[in-house]
């Protein structure tokens, strides 16, 4: 982590800043002015976006468009090239190293395969944040990981390993992980990935209970226009590194934007192609 803010996109002098309207209203996530190249491929120009508390955003668009680096520059994972993300008004890359390991424990995360740990048991693989990051007794932590494998309806496998559970029951153990800790930001990379459609509506469900019951600003990244019609406030549509819509999900089915409808709706005439 860099010492000063004032370094990045700021020494470049061509930060752009999201509204005053975005600085002010206490929305807990805001990308400024974000780029990010790799080698001769840049995968973010100029992005600019404000993540709404309590809400459950979704971010879609085509297969290598920069939906995952975008999720990475939120977990500071990745420090962009300019500009700036902000998780409660704080640059992360104005932090120290403890600072942001502080932060992250605000973050909870689903990833595509679950990320579990294969030889550990799904109550121990669920168990796993509370060991690592509280002091909590054994006690403590049994009653809590009990409570949300009964939520996602995994405590008969509690002792299983992950290779002896399904694809869909894994999601699961790793949505009850990323929920351990009452994060009160919970990042989705592709949680559809790999799932049937059946499998993929009942996950789906189960965002949306956990969403009702805990609240917390959810951003969830996708392809898949099922899952954003079911489960999405607001909606942004990445293309070629840049948001060409983000607003709430109605208008997203009713934008006359070429790009924005032709993914919308699966047709074949349009501005994206097979490159």
């Amino acid at each position: 982590m860099r010492a000063s803010s004032t370094e990045s996109g700021r020494r470049a002098g061509t930060l752009v800043s999201a509204s005053d309207d975005e600085s002010q209203n206490g929305d807990p996530i805001v990308i400024r002015g974000v780029h990010k190249r790799f080698g001769d491929v840049e995968v973010l120009r100029d992005l600019n976006v404000s993540f709404k508390n309590n809400a459950i955003t979704t971010i879609l668009g085509p297969s290598g468009t920069g939906k995952s680096v975008l999720l990475k520059h939120i977990l500071g994972l990745l420090e962009p090239d300019i500009g700036t993300v902000e998780v409660s008004g704080v640059d992360i890359w104005s932090l120290t190293e403890d600072e942001v390991y502080e932060l992250r424990k605000r973050f909870g995360v689903l990833f595509q395969d679950g990320a579990l740990f294969g030889s550990m048991s799904v109550f121990d693989n669920v168990a796993h944040p509370l060991r690592m990051h509280t002091e909590y007794s054994e006690e403590k932590i049994t009653e809590l990981v009990w409570e949300r494998l009964g939520e996602v309806g995994l405590q008969e496998a509690a002792d299983k390993e992950p290779g002896a559970i399904s694809g869909g029951m894994r999601k699961r153990a790793g949505f009850a992980r990323a929920l351990i800790m009452n994060p009160d930001l919970v990042m989705f990379d592709e949680p559809d990935s790999g799932l049937d459609p059946v499998r993929t509506s009942l996950l789906n469900r189960l965002i949306l209970q956990m969403h009702k019951q805990y609240g917390g600003t959810y951003v969830l990244v996708t392809h898949d226009i099922e899952t954003a019609r079911k489960v999405s406030d607001y909606v942004g549509m990445l293309w070629k590194g840049q948001l060409v819509y983000y607003g709430s999900l109605q208008g997203a089915l009713e934008s006359e934007d070429p790009f924005v409808r032709q993914f919308i709706s699966g047709e074949e005439d349009g501005p994206l192609g097979m490159d």
